[in-house]
């Protein structure tokens, strides 16, 4: 794999209409600067929106994805992302004239051989891999669909679907090699869909551009000549419509003999460049969409923002351990004798962080609570809850440094053991809930696995130079 970034060497274009939507579009690639990542630029409206290729702009998965800000859309990015990521490319402007990318032939080897005509330029800034170094599982039991990473030093796909339908069967396949075997097996597979299923696409305007030149139309039901006449009126076919021998509408030859399988491995590497990095990871999966798709590079992208901030304040790698105290107090604003939490140990981002407290008899708050029987207030407990809770809402944030957490109410608190000298308290705090500025917490605190205290929590984040200046 390679270890610089790199972008295309000079502009080049392709235009034709989007397979959903029928509409027109001039499409243009267009080199960009190291870092840069890939966007979308709808120069067709006003302002010349930007969208930049990445899980949190996705706005809907039915039939293809769809990325958007506000009422600035692309549809159907997926085949274009697979040519993008599949010829390692990391900086890239594509300029569209239009809604939806040109759908060429339904597969992703009409931007495959525009890029390829642009020529590569070596950057050079390295890659930003994100490096699966554990476990990552997606399971979906309704659609019982399966997607899981690996480690692996590399980038390899298994895709295996089954439609339990006898017109397509059981099929499998695997890339192992990117620069080998992209462009020749994988690029050229053509998005397929089942004869049932076209009728009912043309009647919700799912398929409004297309037709047997851009799809493979697997046969999967009979159908006398009136109704081929009626599908082909309706979605303005010129040529006539013919139930296939091979069992495919029109006779029409595959590619490769698993042709569709190869399309959704395609699919899924457009929808995984979605993670908004390149990877290095084993990925198996069953049964795959883009539904399952968008949530698995969600997923996988948390863990990339995760990853990204960890080493933006944690300078050292310590052994189960994500910040210390020295990253700690480079988030937070609180000092001796108020910073109540030493290091955080599990961190989920918008989901969990774990936090730890050592008490010693030298805290200062022991003099004057209790003379004799020293006895962590409870104000203080709640107090380390909420400093570890700050981290969690910090780090959902850009540029944590620069903010503040203002707790706007603590409710149901309630403390059920006395912290002493000598314990060491596990702050676990959840969001709940999160909308906007404003977020819902739960935290509990435990020495030893016995619960000693929990609460509710209301927080605003504020940015801390405003605050300051009130």
């Amino acid at each position: 794999m390679l270890e610089l970034q790199r972008t295309i060497e000079r502009p080049v274009s392709i235009s034709g209409i989007g397979l959903h939507t029928g509409t027109s579009c001039n499409m243009t690639f267009k080199p960009a600067s190291e870092n840069y990542g890939i966007r979308f630029v709808r120069v067709d409206l006003g302002g010349r929106p930007e969208i930049a290729a990445i899980a949190d702009n996705v706005v809907d998965v039915s039939r293809g994805t769809t990325i958007g800000i506000g009422e600035a859309k692309v549809h159907t990015v997926e085949h274009v992302l697979a040519a993008v990521v599949g010829l390692q490319i990391d900086n890239i402007i594509i300029e569209l004239e239009g809604i939806e990318p040109p759908v060429g032939d339904g597969s992703s080897m009409p931007y495959v051989e525009q890029l390829l005509a642009a020529g590569f330029v070596q950057q050079e800034a390295p890659k930003d891999y994100l490096i699966i170094d554990e476990t990552v599982t997606h399971h979906d039991e309704e659609h019982q669909i399966d997607i899981v990473a690996l480690p692996l030093d590399g980038y390899r796909a298994t895709v295996m679907v089954d439609y339990q339908n006898p017109a397509l069967g059981s099929q499998h396949t695997g890339l192992f090699d990117l620069e080998k075997e992209f462009v020749t097996e994988f690029a050229p597979a053509r998005t397929f869909c089942f004869l049932s299923e076209v009728e009912h696409l043309a009647n919700v305007g799912l398929i409004k551009g297309g037709d047997i030149d851009n799809a493979v139309v697997i046969v999967d039901r009979n159908s006398d000549a009136k109704e081929l006449e009626q599908l082909r009126n309706k979605l303005g076919i010129k040529e006539k419509v013919v139930i296939g021998k091979n069992g495919i509408l029109n006779n029409k030859e595959l590619r490769f003999k698993n042709e569709p399988v190869r399309h959704k491995l395609l699919d899924l590497l457009g929808d995984l460049a979605l993670i908004g990095a390149p990877i290095k990871a084993q990925i198996l999966a069953a049964r795959p969409g883009h539904r399952a798709n968008v949530e698995f590079a969600k997923q996988i992208r948390k863990l990339y923002q995760q990853k990204k901030l960890v080493k933006k304040f944690q300078f050292v790698k310590k052994e189960g351990v994500v910040f210390d105290i020295n990253a700690i107090q480079r988030i937070l604003p609180h000092r001796y004798p108020f910073l109540l939490v030493d290091k955080i140990i599990h961190l989920e981002l918008d989901k969990k962080v774990i936090g730890v407290k050592s008490v010693s008899v030298n805290e200062p708050f022991f003099q004057g609570h209790f003379p004799g029987q020293p006895i962590m207030p409870g104000v203080l407990i709640i107090e380390a809850m909420a400093q570890t809770g700050g981290i969690l809402l910090l780090n959902a944030f850009p540029n944590p440094e620069q903010k503040l957490v203002l707790f706007m109410q603590i409710n149901n608190a309630k403390f059920r053991k006395p912290v002493v000298p000598g314990d060491q308290m596990y702050m676990e705090i959840e969001m709940t809930n999160k909308k906007s500025k404003v977020v819902m917490m739960t935290g509990k605190t435990y020495v030893n696995d016995v619960l000693v205290a929990e609460a509710e929590f209301m927080a605003a984040i504020a940015d801390r130079e405003s605050e300051i200046k009130k």
